[in-house]
């Protein structure tokens, strides 16, 4: 019987239920579409910051205050302390070694061009270089990883040859042009090197000469080593439980920490793997990128619960109207001994129906306008989350009931004596 008059009053009525499944179904696809872009939106985001530089600096603990004018590095190449290339390796090995994206040591080098006055830098790096890492795979990493955005008019060089590239400000200072050849000299060493591109980054490489690695360290006669590191890591926007001190946690706290993508436990877990370093986070970037990231989130979030919001007003409208169409069937079961909870149990049937079926409509239709954001966002569409699914089912019930709480207890005060009166 319960099932009979709950289906015979979707048959009976079908305008007010539609309606209501179609606002339960918009509701859910706007839910489904934010919820499955706010979950990617992190990732996504984090990959299109990492390509405008690299947000952490790992340097020798024990190095010394460094001589720096306009962005470089003067002190003698006998001074301060050096790290050992052989052990980027185990990068690739930390706890958060997938978030690592790439890393590229810079060694600097004051050196003379073409016999003319010391006053230059030579920054000797890696373009595209193979790293071994300690588990037999191979790992390609370099600028081309950390920073993608600088431009090269011509082309880069590659590891074991004699080229180089000069940055924009030097080639038009000294008019070098790709196929130049320069002579660099750092103290009694000379290095002949061939000019394969001219570089834009907009900082100091566009005074200094980039060459590979191995030619700054025959010139500084420190074979195997580099002064410095930039790493690009995915990272999760910090937070206060970020910032604590991993000595004062509990063991849980740490736990949580160390198991958390923060920029603070990637550099712990970097310093454990690289004994002797001191790494820090390039502030600018780390904490622009968590506004950023951190705002986005709120707002998709916030999207989400505003259309839930409006889908429980109009679940609310139409369920009232129905509530008022229904009072002479209402007052009819009570005088024939039905309930409170009947009568509700009735209605809560009906709810949960629409809900069921908005949400499955909602949630296709949400899965179709992700893709499109995703598209239009980020150029590529998110991978479908059927996680969701439950999620969205139940989101629908919640907001199928929650506005239907003030049309059922306006049911439930439904006085059967003037109805049957006809008042």
């Amino acid at each position: 019987m319960f099932f009979r008059i709950v289906s015979d009053s979707f048959a009976r009525k079908p305008r007010r239920k539609i309606l209501t499944a179609a606002a339960l179904a918009l509701g859910m696809a706007v839910a489904t579409a934010t919820l499955e872009v706010a979950l990617d939106v992190g990732d996504r985001l984090a990959r299109e910051f990492r390509s405008l530089g690299a947000n952490l600096l790992v340097t020798p603990a024990s190095d010394t205050l460094p001589l720096e004018i306009g962005g470089v590095d003067y002190r003698p190449v006998d001074a301060g302390a050096y790290l050992p290339e052989g052990d980027l390796g185990k990068l690739k090995t930390i706890f958060w070694r997938n978030n690592i994206v790439g890393f590229a040591p810079f060694l600097d080098v004051p050196v003379s061009i073409n016999s003319g006055a010391t006053g230059e830098v030579l920054i000797g790096t890696w373009y595209s270089h193979s790293v071994d890492v300690p588990d037999g795979s191979k790992f390609a990493t370099g600028v081309s990883a950390t920073n993608p955005y600088w431009h090269v008019d011509g082309r880069w060089f590659s590891d074991g040859s004699h080229d180089a590239v000069a940055g924009a400000g030097l080639a038009q200072r000294l008019g070098l042009h790709p196929g130049s050849t320069v002579t660099v000299g750092a103290g009694e060493r000379t290095q002949t090197l061939t000019i394969s591109g001219i570089v834009s980054a907009g900082g100091r490489e566009d005074n200094a000469i980039l060459a590979p690695l191995e030619v700054a360290q025959n010139l500084a006669e420190r074979p195997g080593k580099y002064r410095t590191l930039l790493v690009s890591a995915l990272t999760k926007p910090a937070d206060a439980f970020s910032q604590r001190d991993p000595a004062t946690m509990t063991p849980v706290e740490y736990d949580r920490w160390y198991c958390s993508p923060y920029i603070s436990s990637i550099s712990h877990q970097m310093q454990e793997e690289l004994p002797g370093v001191e790494v820090r986070a390039i502030r600018q970037v780390a904490e622009g990128e968590g506004r950023i990231l951190t705002r986005v989130g709120g707002l998709m979030w916030l999207v989400t619960i505003g259309a839930l919001f409006a889908a429980a007003l109009a679940v609310g409208a139409t369920s009232a109207t129905t509530v008022i169409e229904r009072r002479s069937e209402i007052g009819l079961m009570k005088a024939l001994g039905a309930s409170y909870r009947a009568v509700a149990a009735f209605f809560v049937a009906e709810q949960l129906l629409l809900a069921l079926a908005g949400g499955v409509v909602g949630c296709a239709l949400g899965v179709v306008l992700a893709r499109v954001l995703g598209v239009e966002i980020f150029g590529i569409a998110p991978d479908p989350r059927w996680i969701l699914f439950p999620i969205v089912l139940f989101l629908a019930a919640v907001v199928a009931l929650a506005g239907s709480l003030v049309p059922l207890r306006r049911a439930s005060r439904v006085d059967p004596a003037p109805i049957l009166r006809g008042e």
